[in-house]
């Protein structure tokens, strides 16, 4: 098992050292990563939180999914490893007109 945990539904409210301290009741949180939006400055609902051990990632998914915080009931699991998605959105792309290359008339 992974050291790294998905914290989902958080309060927009939520902070990095909410999160913290709420896990280090389970063992040491050696990171937690609050993702942000670029745009707005504001936190996406959602952060990763990886623990010193895998035991005691297992005791932090036991104490912490269902539990309220900032009044909200977390989502807690293993986080999954990040899908790659093609870049630039996918789709064919137009260059616009024009063929390029020579033309030799005869």
């Amino acid at each position: 098992m992974s050291n790294k945990l998905f914290v989902g539904n958080l309060s927009f409210n939520t902070t990095e050292n909410d999160l913290n301290d709420a896990f280090a009741a389970f063992g040491t949180v050696s990171e937690t990563n609050l993702m942000m939006d670029r745009t707005t400055g504001r936190s996406r609902g959602f952060a990763f939180v990886t623990m010193g051990t895998p035991e005691e990632a297992q005791k932090a998914i036991e104490g912490m999914n269902g539990k309220s915080v900032d009044g909200r009931a977390l989502t807690v699991n293993v986080a999954k490893p990040r899908e790659e998605r093609p870049a630039g959105g996918g789709g064919r792309r137009d260059y616009g007109a024009g063929g390029g290359g020579s033309r030799r008339r005869y």
